[in-house]
């Protein structure tokens, strides 16, 4: 099952204007939100815990934002249309067969303890996110630099071999395998991002994970803010770095994000005027805003698909017809007209439509008289003798609804049985990395 995601925020420029609403009664108690606003000090909700802040580890979107704030890429993006503008690097330069980008890093681009940011830094990190041994998940957003997908399956050690040179502290050049129009954007996800080379070395080899160099005491980053505090399950504050090259325009003198799994807590955190900015609304919420907070609620295009991960080598998952059976017996309509209800659209195949103008010509229709006949081909007519499966998702009341709608169609249209499974987002993705499910809820977002 995939549907497409309408991502709803809360808009934090109509936050002061709540805190009027519903705190014009509370005396001389002031909120996090109006003392933030005061101090300049955001507090916004993050969904899960954060897998680690290692950019060369994780992979989810509540790691994403504050990896972005503690860490800065080669280029950033502008916010209103997300075109490629310098960021580590002031300028670059781009051979005439588009395969060869000479970046030259800034002469006050600083770590935060000081060091200068150098082309030596990105050669470093690309080669340690590229080691076999770290087994990263994004390795393979590097693969259009030259010879980095060899380098990463073990085919080659030599990573002179790789497109990665640093010609001097200040210049870097990435040799593409080929021309790669989006490749200036790609360098704006955390996958491409710098790591302190003198801090990894410190906390354990290149290639280990989960070292304690992503402790608040240890982090060590060239962002504009800096790792301050890391309370696990509670908050995770980053304040502003005073060595970052473009300080004097940051705004912020901190971020608060706040780890609230539940849609529900989160949204009373905002009414309670301890949150500037959710991570989420409740579905039940999204029509009460709509008609008495409009200003307070945003829905913004949100390039994502929800979907359901099928593990193919659990039976009778490994038959195709039981896999085109129950995804044929969802009603993609019915879940985002009826139970998410923020505007998301039915996804009929896996790619949202448009995407870089393209717009798939596959589709997959809810047919329950089909499902129903591929069962039975499948050899469970009606349902008879079909084992119970589980349904794994993470933490959150929307995970939770959807898959009590799928539960409740597939025992409706197919006659079988299946078990909702929840978890907290680390052990969650664990077990998903360790293939321990029967099916799993899943999302991809483009990056």
């Amino acid at each position: 099952m995939v549907t497409y995601c309408g991502r709803i925020r809360f808009y934090p420029l109509f936050m002061l204007f709540s805190c009027v609403i519903f705190f014009s009664t509370c005396g001389k108690r002031r909120t996090a939100v109006e003392s933030g606003i005061e101090d300049q000090v955001l507090h916004i909700g993050n969904g899960a815990e954060p897998q680690d802040l290692d950019p060369h580890i994780v992979t989810g979107v509540p790691e994403h934002a504050i990896i972005s704030a503690l860490l800065e890429g080669l280029v950033a993006e502008n916010p209103k249309d997300l075109h490629p503008v310098p960021g580590a690097a002031e300028k670059w330069d781009i051979s005439d067969d588009r395969r060869v980008y000479t970046f030259y890093l800034r002469d006050n681009g600083r770590w935060s303890n000081g060091d200068p940011v150098t082309a030596h830094d990105f050669v470093y990190s690309f080669r340690r996110i590229l080691s076999p041994a770290l087994g990263s998940e994004y390795s393979y957003m590097l693969y259009c630099m030259r010879n980095a997908e060899r380098y990463n399956k073990g085919e080659i050690d030599d990573f002179s071999l790789v497109g990665a040179a640093a010609v001097d502290s200040h210049t870097l050049v990435i040799t593409l395998g080929s021309p790669t129009p989006y490749f200036l954007s790609l360098l704006a996800h955390y996958s491409w991002f710098p790591v302190h080379p003198g801090t990894i070395e410190k906390h354990g080899a290149i290639d280990r994970r989960g070292s304690k160099w992503t402790r608040a005491e240890n982090y060590t980053g060239n962002g504009p803010f800096v790792l301050n505090r890391w309370e696990v399950n509670r908050v995770i504050i980053a304040e502003k770095s005073p060595t970052y090259w473009d300080a004097d325009n940051v705004r912020l003198n901190a971020i608060h994000f706040h780890p609230i799994e539940s849609e529900q807590t989160e949204e009373r955190a905002f009414r309670s005027g301890q949150l500037h900015v959710t991570n989420g609304v409740p579905s039940h919420k999204i029509e009460y805003y709509r008609e008495n907070s409009p200003e307070l609620l945003r829905i913004d295009p949100y390039l994502g698909t929800y979907y359901y991960l099928v593990n193919t080598v659990r039976p009778p998952l490994d038959n195709p017809l039981v896999r085109r059976a129950l995804s044929t017996a969802i009603d993609r309509t019915a879940i985002v007209e009826n139970v998410l209800k923020g505007g998301q659209l039915p996804a009929h195949h896996f790619t949202p439509p448009g995407t870089a103008g393209y717009t798939a010509c596959a589709h997959i229709a809810s047919n329950p008289e089909k499902a129903r006949e591929l069962l039975a081909r499948a050899g469970y007519p009606g349902g008879n003798g079909f084992p119970q499966i589980e349904v794994l998702y993470n933490t959150l009341e929307s995970h939770q609804l959807v898959a009590q709608a799928i539960q409740e169609m597939w025992k409706k249209e197919l006659g079988i049985e299946v078990s909702l499974i929840n978890q907290e987002w680390k052990v969650f993705l664990n077990t998903q990395k360790n293939m321990e499910f029967d099916i799993s809820r899943a999302g991809w977002i483009g990056d």
